[in-house]
């Protein structure tokens, strides 16, 4: 084989690996334009490797990859923006192929806003091990190997990882029917724009929590705590009014759909995704709802919704 068919073989092996790098990098970054430079980042790696020595390809692109992700994390660019309290994970629209792997439950939460968001408690290492154990089925083995660490180290680093994730989502585990978490929204929607708070309050968990980026205007993130706190900010947030009609150049039309494999509602203007909130329901009422409408954060998902088309307002 010559020089130049080697080259499109070895760059045609890369490719078969992308999907997959990319999924495992956004996980790791909760950036889909931080995932993407990265996966770029491996393919130079892999241009400049000596390939015929790589006895396994899949391996050392996992290797590479989450690693050049490790380093963007303990960046001081990326702990900046990361603890001003302004940041959350990009949202992705369903089909995405930065979603995948979704064959287990692990997968798909693994790859939800809410665990996304919680990953930020996580040190770097800890992130990278829960991952690659819980999404990509890695053994210990193969994960020490992949971050230059011991398999006590790896097992370790798990262990933390899974107490803090189960002290955060204490009694939020499982599934929930798509109709039924649909007939949850569609209830929520029709309370708050109705005004009754009462209504509202009931849908909602006794710990149900909200976040917003406050459309990235404001610097840092909006935080409710309490049922009544999370009913009157989503009242406030989903009420019409002639300044954010003005804000907004128009009134948006109110979609559902799903986001990083949860309930969404998406606020479209045109062709334009100008916000979006995910729901986390458990046992048939709210938890928690991230608002996302900084419009750096959804110009992919705007890009997804493009392609799919506008689907079928409520």
């Amino acid at each position: 084989m010559d020089s130049t068919a080697t080259d499109r073989f070895d760059a045609g092996r890369f490719e078969a690996s992308r999907s997959r790098l990319g999924s495992l990098a956004y996980r790791l970054l909760g950036s889909a334009t931080d995932a993407e430079d990265a996966v770029q980042d491996a393919f130079l790696h892999w241009q400049a490797a000596d390939r015929q020595r790589i006895r396994v390809p899949e391996a050392w692109l996992t290797k590479v990859v989450t690693n050049l992700c490790l380093d963007r994390l303990r960046s001081a660019q990326a702990r900046r923006e990361r603890s001003v309290g302004a940041w959350l994970p990009e949202p992705l629209l369903e089909g995405d192929p930065m979603l995948g792997p979704a064959d287990t439950f692990e997968q798909r939460e693994s790859v939800s806003l809410a665990v996304l968001t919680l990953m930020e408690r996580l040190s770097p290492l800890e992130r990278a091990v829960y991952l690659l154990r819980e999404a990509f089925t890695y053994s210990h083995a193969e994960i020490a190997e992949i971050l230059d660490i011991t398999e006590s180290a790896s097992q370790q680093h798990l262990h933390r990882a899974r107490r803090r994730f189960a002290a955060a989502r204490r009694g939020r585990d499982g599934e929930v029917d798509p109709a039924s978490a649909r007939r949850i929204v569609e209830e929520f929607l029709a309370a708050a724009s109705s005004g009754r708070t009462e209504r509202l309050v009931a849908l909602l968990t006794d710990d149900a929590t909200a976040i917003s980026d406050g459309g990235g205007l404001i610097g840092k993130l909006l935080r409710y705590d309490t049922p009544r706190r999370v009913a009157a900010a989503a009242r406030a947030g989903l009420r019409p009014t002639p300044a954010k009609r003005r804000l907004a150049g128009g009134t948006p039309v109110i979609h559902h759909s799903l986001v990083n494999g949860a309930p969404a509602i998406l606020f479209v203007l045109g062709e334009q995704v100008v916000g979006t909130v995910a729901f986390d329901i458990t046992d048939g009422k709210i938890a928690a709802m991230c608002g996302i409408a900084a419009p750096d954060r959804l110009a992919r998902l705007t890009e997804a919704w493009r392609q799919h088309g506008p689907g079928t307002p409520p």
